[in-house]
């Protein structure tokens, strides 16, 4: 009844003298004020939406070039050779069209297409520069005649307005489609170091079969769909990747990223929720107003690449859809088995930080219990899909279970206010650890895994983030966590006393607990959810390693590549966990196209298995079979981020082969293939908005995921600054074969042997 008070804008009662009409004047301010904010965003949003379409050019340079035509005219000189003249004889002649009327009308016609015509002609041109792509395989230190022009080019492109968010949009190139021969002469050399010689010469077979006979008529038809879709992967990699899937998303595919690894700038927990939701607002106002810079990759100019995300709720509904929201304006908060509506706005305006600490402590003080039914219920999103499915649409579809969902699935994001503390503290052994199970899966039911993201803020001020994986990857939400923890610390701040900044609103209205009606049957499908999340969650075997003996400073000192280093390393403790090789998946970004995503690049090649193999022989050759092994591995990551890569074209022609009823053995055999090693580097710094080396201390953890395979391992890791490097590995408790702690510290010594080979040669040059 509070809400329906305070909505309330005027009340008026019939009296025999007529109508008394009483208005508040509080309320309808705040109607003025929101719908001001409303016609401002639009303003915004238009200004900016001309702003990028038009780009390389500006809009005054249109009436520069009216005014340029204009003044050639009025020299008797008629540089439109004719076309001014034509377009004068098609306007009507009228007594509101004079011949001079029309003789303007025309020439500024003529210099509207003629602008129109530039801007075209320098997408074109810009679109052909960001094709070029060889600058990428040119030795640091060394660059070619034709790229030095191409930057020159490019350089002179990009010296004019700055970008806004999707100013390159309509200039970034489609991603190409492989030859098939280059991606089976490049996907049996990945494999070769795996196989023996029977079974190299079967899959040999096997490829070249399929090369001949079912890959011609493939490859014609994913070429067709290459030149009408944006993205010949995009859209069937965010299907049959994560939206087809029945199995649940909790661990199989969700992600976390971690807070500040060392900080916490206050221990109180709505303070602290208050400033994040707060920046991530600004975040959010910014990204629909496509007002963030692209990102970009710099050989000494900026490089845009593409920011393909919302960051508006994404639902997975029955059969998994996407669904994007605009301007949501209110957040659901989850606490102790409740579920809290949280207005985002007032009087048209986002809540200040301590308004939101205001909403949340109350939340915090709330002494209600769930409703039956209620406690466990976002299992639902954390079990099965189809029972979640199901169940949606037998008892949420109607009443009071109907409105509260769809409070849930319609608010900007959903927010968890732990009851649990988390973080890294350096005196417990464990406290990583169990701070990631805690991001990646929870209590299985403390997080809506159906969202984009869930936003976590434990009770002594630690924070987290767990990421739905088919809206973004991992990159995309990084850059949004950097703005929003750099903004938190050195842009909002707290007081001494650990409390928000800003006045405490004390009339704002009070946050409203969503009412649940679940049935008996529904009760025993989430119980069943939960036991489903909790069998995965409990077999979840995570370890964090620190590793602070070294870092990006030093590896680049020794002229390598710091992933190609680590990826190396990576290799070696897989040889010594396990005695063997595996299949080794590491992920790319294909950002430099339109709507690109990611590439896999098969780290297990010939040349790292012949480094691994010395080490453990103690070769002489070492350091130069660890050379060849990186520079190969460079090659390979470059061969991706251009479009140039296997798997990713080898999962389109399987997709195709099942839409023409082709049975490929060749395709069903790769894509059958386990990657045991699966691996993936989240980038730091996409911001540049704190300065590390100022404030050593203002670094994040980075993040990481599930394990892929039953008997592998999944390991993110995150190169922090100069002399830190962050592991996060996973792996199940259930295979005996392996050991998140064990790999982590495999992996330590790995990195340290490596090292040392560098010093041994450092010493005999000495």
């Amino acid at each position: 009844m509070a809400e329906a008070h305070q909505a309330v804008g005027f009340q008026f009662t019939v009296t025999p003298d007529g109508i008394d009409l009483h208005l508040s004047r509080e309320v309808l301010k705040h109607i003025y004020l929101s719908g001001v904010t409303s016609w401002i965003k639009r303003a915004i949003r238009f200004k900016n939406g001309i702003l990028t379409g038009v780009y390389p050019a500006s809009p005054s340079s249109w009436l520069i070039a009216v005014i340029a035509i204009m003044s050639t005219m009025y020299a008797r000189i008629d540089p439109s050779l004719g076309m001014i003249d034509t377009i004068k004889r098609t306007l009507p002649v009228s007594d509101y069209m004079t011949v001079q009327t029309q003789t303007v009308l025309s020439a500024i016609l003529f210099a509207t297409g003629l602008w129109l015509s530039l801007i075209l002609m320098l997408r074109y041109i810009l679109k052909a520069l960001l094709s070029y792509h060889a600058w990428i395989f040119e030795s640091h230190g060394k660059m070619s005649f034709c790229t030095k022009l191409w930057l020159v080019r490019l350089s002179n492109m990009f010296s004019g307005r700055r970008p806004l968010l999707y100013s390159f949009q309509a200039s970034l190139p489609r991603l190409p489609v492989p030859s098939v021969d280059d991606t089976i002469t490049r996907y049996l050399e990945s494999v070769r170091p795996l196989l023996d010689d029977e079974q190299y010469n079967q899959m040999e077979v096997v490829a070249n079969d399929f090369k001949r006979d079912e890959a011609p008529k493939l490859q014609k038809y994913l070429i067709l769909k290459s030149w009408w879709a944006t993205n010949y992967v995009s859209d069937w990699w965010e299907e049959y990747i994560y939206l087809r899937g029945r199995s649940p998303i909790m661990v199989n595919s969700n992600f976390y990223a971690m807070d500040l690894l060392y900080m916490i700038p206050t221990h109180r927990q709505a303070a602290r929720a208050g400033n994040v939701v707060h920046a991530m607002l600004q975040y959010r106002r910014k990204l629909e107003r496509g007002e963030h810079a692209p990102v970009t990759s710099t050989p000494k100019c900026a490089f845009p690449l593409i920011m393909f995300y919302v960051l508006i709720p994404l639902l997975l509904l029955g059969p998994d859809f996407v669904q994007h929201l605009s301007d949501r304006k209110h957040l659901v908060v989850y606490h102790k088995g409740r579920f809290f509506k949280v207005w985002l706005y007032y009087g048209g305006r986002h809540l200040w930080p301590s308004e939101l600490e205001t909403q949340f402590q109350r939340i915090l003080d709330d002494t209600t219990v769930p409703q039956p039914g209620e406690l466990k219920l976002a299992a639902l999103t954390a079990g099965n899909r189809v029972p979640w499915a199901r169940s949606r649409l037998k008892y949420f579809s109607q009443g009071v279970n109907k409105a509260s969902l769809e409070a849930i699935e319609t608010s900007a994001f959903f927010l968890t206010l732990d009851d649990e503390a988390h973080g890294y503290d350096p005196d417990k052994l464990r406290s990583l650890d169990l701070y990631a199970k805690s991001l990646l899966h929870g209590k299985c039911y403390d997080r809506w895994f159906d969202k984009s993201f869930t936003l976590i803020a434990y009770k002594n001020g630690k924070l987290g983030v767990n990421a739905e994986h088919s809206w973004a990857d991992a990159p995309i939400v990084g850059h949004m966590w950097e703005y929003v923890l750099a903004t938190d610390c050195f842009h909002l701040g707290y007081t001494e006393e650990g409390h928000c900044k800003g006045d405490i609103n004390k009339g704002l209205p009070p946050t409203a607990k969503l009412q649940w009606d679940i049935p008996l049957e529904c009760q025993e499908v989430i119980e069943d959810s939960y036991m489903v999340a909790k069998e995965i969650a409990d077999d979840v075997d995570f370890h964090g390693c620190l590793f602070d003996e070294f870092g990006k400073g030093l590896i680049k000192k020794s002229r390598t590549s710091p992933d190609a280093f680590i990826q190396l390393a990576l290799q070696l403790a897989q040889f010594r966990d396990k005695g063997e090789f595996c299949l080794t998946y590491e992920a790319s970004m294909t950002r430099m196209f339109r709507e690109g995503r990611t590439e896999t690049v098969r780290s297990c090649t010939i040349e790292s298995t012949a480094f691994v193999r010395a080490m453990q022989d103690k070769n002489t050759k070492r350091l130069d079979l660890f050379r060849k092994a990186a520079d190969k591995h460079q090659n390979m990551y470059r061969l991706a981020m251009t479009g140039a890569g296997i798997d990713r074209h080898l999962f389109c022609l399987y997709i195709m082969s099942k839409y023409l009823n082709i049975d490929s053995p060749f395709l069903k055999q790769v894509l059958s293939e386990p990657w045991r090693l699966s691996t993936s580097q989240t980038p730091q710094q996409q911001l540049n908005m704190v300065d590390i080396n100022k404030f050593p201390r203002y670094v994040g953890a980075g993040g990481g995921f599930g394990p892929v395979a039953d008997d592998g391992y999944g390991v993110s890791y995150i190169i922090v600054g100069e002399n830190l490097i962050t592991f996060h590995i996973s792996s199940k408790f259930s295979s005996p074969e392996t050991d998140s702690y064990r790999f982590g510290q495999n992996i330590r010594q790995a990195m340290l042997d490596i090292r040392a080979l560098f010093d041994q040669n450092d010493k005999k040059e000495m």
